[in-house]
C-alpha cells in the first residue's frame, strides 16, 4: 500500500509541475489536503462489475471514464486490476448501458491498416495514478501519457503523445461492452476541431429496448482527416502535428447530439484540464467530508472512506443539463422534461439504477441521515417513471423498466424518505402510486426482467393463499421465481407500505397490509424450524436441505434467508420457540459462518459452488446483511455488538484489489452497509416507520462527526465518541445522548437529526453479556 500512494503522489506532482501555465496554482493543489485521497479506487477491482469501477468520475455522473481492460459481459468487464492491456477507454458504465469507446494510437505504415482492430496496449500500475475524479496511465504500445477527468456529462481527456509519432485517436463505437453491444455508430466532422456523432446500446435481456446514445466531441488541436472502416464501421482521427498535449471533450446525451453540446458548453466551458481535476476532487471532498472519523488504523481510515465512496456511485444520471431525459417506458420513445424550477433549472436529476433489492439495510440509511438531498433527488426520479410509464420501478435502466430482482423494492426506499422529513409534498398521490406497485398488475407480480407478463411474481397466489408457491404452476416467466423468499419479501414491503397508509389515515389500507404482512409465517415450517418453500397444494418442499442455494430462496439458501423478517423478529422468535431458542440458533448460525469468513466465497459468482453456498450467513450479497442486528432485537445488543465488529473486522476491511465486498456490491449497497456498521448505526426495518429508529451498534472509530445538511435537518453536527474503544473492547456498556442515558441500544431519528453527542462507554464485556 505504501508503495502505491508513493508511487501516485510521485506522478501527480510530475504531471501538475509540467503544466508550466499553472506552476503556482498546480503547488497549491499540492499541497491542499484532499479527504478523497484516502480513498483506494482499486479495491476489489479482481471482483468488480461494469458499473464500477469509474475512476474519472463526478458522484452519481452521466459519465463514468475509466479504461476498459475487460469488455465482454456485465460481470467481470470494466477494469480489472490483474489484466494488463487496455482495450480503450469509455464514457458509460452503467447498469445495462455502455459506449463511446476511445484509444489514443500513434500511427506509422506499418499499422494504419490494423489499427482498426489491433489496438490495445499493455500498461503497467507502476505507471498509473488512480483517485476519485481522475486516472492516469501510460500505454505502452504507443508510449502516450494519458490522463482523464469529468464533469457529471462531459468526459476530459489528456494525451501527451511522442513527439516523434504520427498522433491518432480510435473511436471503437462498434464494439461490445459490458453488458451490451453498441452498433451502427455515426461519426461526423463539423468543424476544425469538432465532431458530432451517436450510437445504439443494443436491447439486453434485462433493458429490453435499445438505447441511442448522443455525443459531441472538441478537441484543442485540428483534426486533419476522419477516415471510417468499413468492416469495423469505426472511426480514425488523424491529427495535426503539435507540441502540446492534446485535450478532448467528449460530452453526452441520452436526447440529442444538440443536448450533448449544451452539456459542454454548461458545465465544460474552459480547457483547463488541471482545475476540471481539482474541481472534481473537491466534490469528491465535499460528499465524503460529511463523515469525519478519528483513531482507528490508516488503513482502517481508507478503507471506510472508500467504502463511502461506494456509496456514493454505480448509479447514473440520465438527464441533461436542461433536464431533458429519455423516457422509453410507452410504446414508443420520447424526451422527457423535468420540471423547471424559478430560475429555470431542472427540479431533480432523472436516474439509471440497479434496483433497491436489499436497500433497505443500506444506503436508504446512509443517504437519509447524511445525504437527504441524494436521497430526494432519486425518490422524484422514482415518482417520475411511475407518472411516464404507470409504475414506480424497482430498477430503470435507459430511461425505462428492467423489473431487476423481485417485488416492490422501491416501497421502503420512498416511504423512509417520506418518514425521515425528506419527502413532505403529495403524499397521497405517492401512496396510492406505490399501492398500485403492491396489488395485481402491479410491479410486485413481475418475477426478475419479466417485462411481458405478470405471472412469474405469483402475486395473486401470495393474496388469496397467503404465500407464493414453489414452483409457480404456470411456469418460468422470469428470473428468482423462488416462492419462499418472494413471500417473506412482500410481506415486509407490505409492512412498509402499511406504515404510510397508516400516517395517511387509511385504516382499511392499513389493516390489509398489516394482515399480509404476516404471511411470512405460511412459509416457516416448525417442524423443521426453518423457512421453507411449498407448493400450490401447500405441501412442504421435499428433500428439503436449509443449506441448498436458490431451491425457493433467491441468492441465499433456507438457513440465511429464514432472518428476512425485519418488520416483525420478535413474531418470528416466537413461532421459532421464543427469543432464548432464536438467540441460541441464530448466534450458532455465526459460529458457523465465521469459518468461512461470513461470506461465500470472495466474489458473486462463488455463492453457488458446494464449498461455500451452504454457509449459514452470507455478507456478500443482500439477504440476510442485518442478522448481526437481529440480536438488538431480540434483547441481546451484547451479541450485536461482537458479531458486528467480527463482520467488519472479517468481511469489510481488506485494502487490496482482490479483498474488498466479496461477493454482489450491488451499486454501492455493500460499501454503505460496511459504513453503516463501522459508525455503529443501523436501521431493522429500513427507517419506514414514524420517527425512525436507529439501532446503536459497535463503532471501530474513537469519534466520528456527521455534518448533517441544515436544509433537512440542524446546522449541527452528530458526533458519536467511544470511550475506551479498542479491538478487544467492542462491548458498549453505557450509553448517553447529550448527557442523557439512552436505553436499549436504539435512538430516534427526531433526537439525532437535532444534533449532538452520542457517547458509548466501550468495554470488553457488555450489560447483557450472557456467554
Amino acid at each position: 500500500m505504501k508503495r502505491f500512494h508513493t508511487v501516485q503522489s510521485i506522478v501527480i506532482l510530475a504531471i501538475l509541475i509540467s503544466l508550466s501555465s499553472c506552476r503556482q496554482k498546480t503547488s497549491a493543489v499540492v499541497a491542499k489536503e484532499h479527504i478523497s485521497d484516502k480513498v483506494y479506487p482499486i479495491l476489489d477491482t479482481e471482483n468488480s462489475r461494469w458499473f464500477f469501477f469509474s475512476s474519472a468520475s463526478r458522484p452519481f455522473g452521466m459519465v463514468n471514464l475509466s479504461p476498459d481492460t475487460e469488455i465482454d459481459g456485465a460481470w467481470g468487464s470494466g477494469y480489472r486490476y490483474a489484466v494488463d492491456t487496455v482495450k480503450g477507454f469509455s464514457h458509460i458504465h452503467a447498469w445495462q448501458i455502455s459506449g463511446l469507446s476511445v484509444m489514443p494510437v500513434t500511427l506509422d505504415k506499418s499499422n494504419e491498416n490494423t489499427i482498426y482492430t489491433d489496438f490495445y496496449s499493455k500498461f503497467s500500475h507502476e505507471k498509473e495514478s488512480v483517485h476519485p475524479g481522475y486516472h492516469y496511465l501510460e500505454l505502452e504500445r504507443y508510449g502516450i501519457i494519458t490522463e482523464l477527468t469529468s464533469t457529471k456529462r462531459v468526459g476530459f481527456h489528456k494525451y501527451s503523445f511522442p513527439k516523434d509519432k504520427k498522433a491518432g485517436i480510435l473511436f471503437n463505437l462498434n464494439t461490445v461492452l459490458g453488458p451490451c453491444d453498441n452498433i451502427e455508430g455515426v461519426l461526423e466532422k463539423s468543424g476544425d476541431k469538432e465532431l458530432s456523432g451517436k450510437l445504439i446500446a443494443v436491447a439486453t435481456h434485462r433493458r429490453p429496448k435499445p438505447l441511442t446514445i448522443y455525443f459531441k466531441i472538441e478537441l484543442n488541436t485540428p483534426i486533419e482527416s476522419v477516415a471510417r472502416d468499413p468492416e469495423t464501421g469505426n472511426y480514425l482521427l488523424k491529427l495535426t502535428p503539435t507540441e502540446d498535449s492534446v485535450l478532448m471533450k467528449a460530452g453526452i446525451s441520452y436526447t440529442s447530439i444538440e443536448n450533448a453540446t449544451k452539456n459542454i458548453r454548461e458545465e465544460l466551458p474552459n480547457w483547463d484540464f488541471n482545475t476540471v481535476v481539482e474541481d472534481s476532487r473537491n466534490e469528491w471532498d465535499g460528499l465524503l467530508g460529511r463523515i469525519k472519523v478519528e483513531g482507528g488504523t490508516e488503513k482502517e481510515q481508507r478503507r471506510f472512506y472508500t467504502d463511502l465512496w461506494h456509496g456514493l456511485q454505480g448509479r447514473r444520471i440520465i438527464s441533461d443539463v436542461n433536464g431533458a431525459y429519455p423516457d422509453n417506458t410507452g410504446e414508443t420513445f420520447r424526451v422527457g422534461q423535468i420540471p423547471l424550477d424559478e430560475k429555470g433549472k431542472p427540479k431533480f436529476n432523472h436516474y439509471n439504477s440497479d434496483s433497491f433489492w436489499g436497500a433497505q439495510w443500506t444506503i436508504n440509511t446512509l443517504w437519509g441521515l447524511v445525504y437527504p438531498e441524494i436521497k430526494e433527488d432519486f425518490v422524484y426520479s422514482l415518482l417520475q417513471y411511475g407518472k411516464d410509464g404507470g409504475l414506480i420501478p424497482r430498477g430503470p435502466s435507459g430511461g425505462n423498466y428492467t423489473y431487476v430482482m423481485t417485488g416492490a423494492s422501491s416501497t421502503p426506499f420512498i416511504v423512509s424518505a417520506i418518514q425521515q422529513g425528506i419527502i413532505t409534498d403529495d403524499l397521497e398521490d405517492i401512496y396510492q402510486a406505490l399501492k398500485k406497485n403492491h396489488m395485481l398488475g402491479g410491479i410486485m407480480g413481475k418475477a426478475g426482467y419479466e417485462h411481458k407478463t405478470d405471472l412469474g411474481g405469483g402475486l395473486k397466489y401470495y393474496i388469496n393463499k397467503g404465500y407464493v408457491p414453489y414452483p409457480i404452476p404456470e411456469g418460468n416467466f422470469g428470473g428468482h421465481q423462488d416462492g419462499a423468499s418472494l413471500t417473506m419479501e412482500y410481506a415486509y414491503q407490505d409492512w412498509t407500505l402499511a406504515q404510510l397508509a397508516k400516517k395517511l389515515g387509511h385504516q382499511d389500507d392499513y389493516d390489509s397490509f398489516v394482515k399480509r404482512s404476516k404471511n411470512y409465517g405460511n412459509v416457516f415450517d416448525s417442524s423443521k424450524g426453518w423457512m421453507r418453500p411449498k407448493d400450490v397444494d401447500g405441501k412442504w418442499y421435499d428433500d428439503f436441505d436449509p443449506y441448498q442455494v436458490e431451491h425457493g430462496f433467491i441468492e441465499s439458501n433456507g438457513a440465511q434467508s429464514t432472518w428476512f423478517v425485519p418488520h416483525d423478529l420478535n413474531g418470528l422468535a416466537k413461532i421459532m420457540g421464543g427469543n432464548d431458542m432464536a438467540v441460541e440458533k441464530l448466534n450458532d448460525q455465526f459460529k458457523i459462518a465465521e469459518e468461512l469468513n461470513f461470506t461465500a466465497g470472495t466474489s458473486h459468482a462463488q455463492e453457488n459452488h458446494p464449498e461455500y453456498g451452504r454457509i449459514p450467513i452470507n455478507y456478500g450479497n443482500q439477504p440476510s446483511i442485518q442478522t448481526a442486528f437481529i440480536f438488538n432485537e431480540l434483547g441481546r445488543p451484547d451479541l450485536t455488538q461482537f458479531w458486528s465488529r467480527k463482520v467488519v473486522a472479517k468481511a469489510f476491511s481488506g485494502l487490496s484489489p482482490s479483498t474488498g465486498y466479496n461477493g454482489d456490491e450491488d451499486q454501492g449497497l455493500m460499501g454503505s452497509l460496511a459504513v453503516l456498521m463501522k459508525i455503529g448505526l443501523f436501521q431493522m426495518n429500513g427507517g419506514t416507520e414514524a420517527n425512525p429508529e436507529y439501532q446503536i451498534g459497535s463503532p471501530i472509530f474513537d469519534e466520528i462527526t456527521i455534518k448533517l445538511n441544515p436544509k433537512y435537518y440542524s446546522d449541527k453536527n452528530l458526533t458519536i465518541q467511544t470511550m475506551d474503544n479498542a479491538p478487544n473492547n467492542t462491548q458498549v456498556k453505557q450509553v448517553r445522548f447529550n448527557d442523557q442515558p439512552i436505553e436499549n441500544y436504539r435512538i430516534r431519528h427526531s433526537e439525532i437529526v437535532k444534533g449532538g453527542t452520542l457517547i458509548l462507554e466501550m468495554s470488553s464485556r457488555g450489560m447483557t453479556n450472557k456467554d
